[in-house]
């Protein structure tokens, strides 16, 4: 344990107590003591094998982010201001560099009191992703924008346990990257991650893939096949698409989720289920729910912790980042990179495929160049996002329901007869609507 020094010109404070120096040193945790003016007055060993011993009076904000002024007037949330609200530890996920560079650190604040009650210190602890050593994007996902930050927090905050973890938010988001993340943040993360798409899955192919089937079970089953409930044994079971999944099939995912149990088709062994659950969907449930195209039940048992990722047009400051991060992927071996033009153009655009849609750019941009040096030319038709919509005129009742009609009526060939069979009204009444 180290401590500074007198001569820095600190306020006089009550020297630290050796038997919080020995908690901090004692704890395998990187942490430091600070005083109120941010100044880090003691660090443990942990820490000083991360950030160097060139630390003691400095002040946190200045290490951790290369400020001048606390994070707080820099737009990053700041867990001093409400841990001195509530006198209370608080948390808060930070992008901080280090010697490895960037690395996201979940931070945590407990206030110290004096024995009459005066704030003395703060204990900050810090606990980086589990994939310590790794630049941002080893979990898949890069940002620093405060909607993406906050993202990252809330699956930080749930990887641990076990409770289901529903993502929201628009296609071309990165909804099975955040799951992944979850997946790799998890005590589970040595086991498997399964993936499932549920979209267009009939009642058949749902049970079978999900359970698996015994031999014999249908025609065609000449072995026993596992399910992929199975295959996630120990791991996390993500289902993708979730609102995809049809009313009558929810109900044996909801048996499965109440009782984690299963049976292969065919089969009459009843087998324990153990996997994490992580759902996805660019679907608004609570509407399906009150539509009544999704059950209520099994939405209040999946939407326990939900997550929104945000759109790309949400964290256009992520752009850099994102850009640098793809172009890395796509073509490791090049140092590729945009032009100042397509750096500007990107910032314009809206985005509605999200970060799929940007790639997608990225991937034709670098093949349509002969150098490395990348421009976004003006035929790339597919980059630019779509003009809106021209809206629809609102007509009155009677004429849009005539117009409604006659469309009917040409679906079914002139069949009068039949439309009025089906509209549930007689045939001098769809004529008087035909006129």
């Amino acid at each position: 344990m180290t401590v500074v020094p007198d001569s820095t010109g600190m306020k006089n404070l009550t020297p630290p107590p050796g038997e919080l120096l020995a908690l901090l040193e004692a704890l395998p945790e990187p942490r430091i003591l600070v005083d109120p003016d941010y100044r880090i007055i003691a660090a443990n060993a942990a820490y000083q094998h991360i950030f160097g011993g060139d630390i003691l009076g400095r002040t946190c904000y200045e290490i951790s982010h290369h400020y001048a002024k606390p994070c707080d007037q820099c737009g990053e949330s700041c867990p001093r201001q409400n841990a001195m609200k509530t006198q209370q530890a608080s948390r808060v996920l930070h992008l901080h560099h280090t010697p490895r560079g960037q690395e996201y650190v979940d931070v945590e604040l407990v206030p110290i009191h004096d024995a009459a009650g005066q704030l003395t210190y703060f204990v900050e602890t810090m606990r980086f992703l589990h994939e310590t050593g790794r630049q941002p994007g080893a979990l898949g996902m890069v940002g620093h924008s405060p909607g993406f930050t906050r993202m990252l927090d809330l699956i930080n905050r749930v990887a641990l346990a076990m409770t289901p973890v529903l993502l929201l938010g628009e296609s071309g988001t990165g909804k099975e990257l955040a799951a992944q993340a979850v997946h790799a943040l998890s005590s589970r993360r040595e086991q498997p991650f399964v993936p499932v798409d549920c979209s267009g899955m009939t009642e058949s192919l749902f049970e079978s893939e999900l359970f698996g089937y015994e031999k014999g079970a249908f025609t065609g089953a000449s072995q026993r096949k596992r399910g992929l409930v199975e295959a996630a044994a120990g791991g996390t079971l993500f289902l993708d698409e979730l609102g995809d999944i049809p009313l009558h099939l929810q109900v044996k995912l909801l048996r499965l989720l109440e009782t984690g149990t299963y049976r292969r088709v065919g089969g009459v062994e009843i087998l324990r289920a153990d996997f994490r659950l992580v759902c996805a969907t660019h679907r608004d449930l609570a509407a399906m729910v009150e539509s009544g195209e999704f059950r209520r039940d099994l939405y209040y048992r999946l939407a326990t912790f939900p997550i929104r990722l945000p759109a790309l047009r949400e964290r256009r400051e992520d752009l850099p980042l994102l850009v640098e991060h793809l172009l890395t992927r796509l073509a490791p071996e090049r140092p590729l990179r945009l032009n100042a033009e397509a750096q500007a153009r990107l910032l314009e655009f809206n985005f509605p495929g999200n970060i799929r849609e940007l790639r997608n750019l990225l991937e034709r941009a670098m093949l349509m160049a002969d150098g490395d040096v990348l421009s976004l030319a003006d035929d790339l038709e597919f980059a630019r996002s779509p003009a809106p919509r021209a809206q629809e005129p609102i007509l009155p009742l009677d004429e849009a329901e005539r117009r409604y009609v006659r469309q009917a009526l040409t679906q079914l060939d002139g069949d009068r007869k039949e439309l009025a069979r089906r509209l549930g009204i007689s045939e001098r009444t769809l004529y008087r609507k035909l006129v």
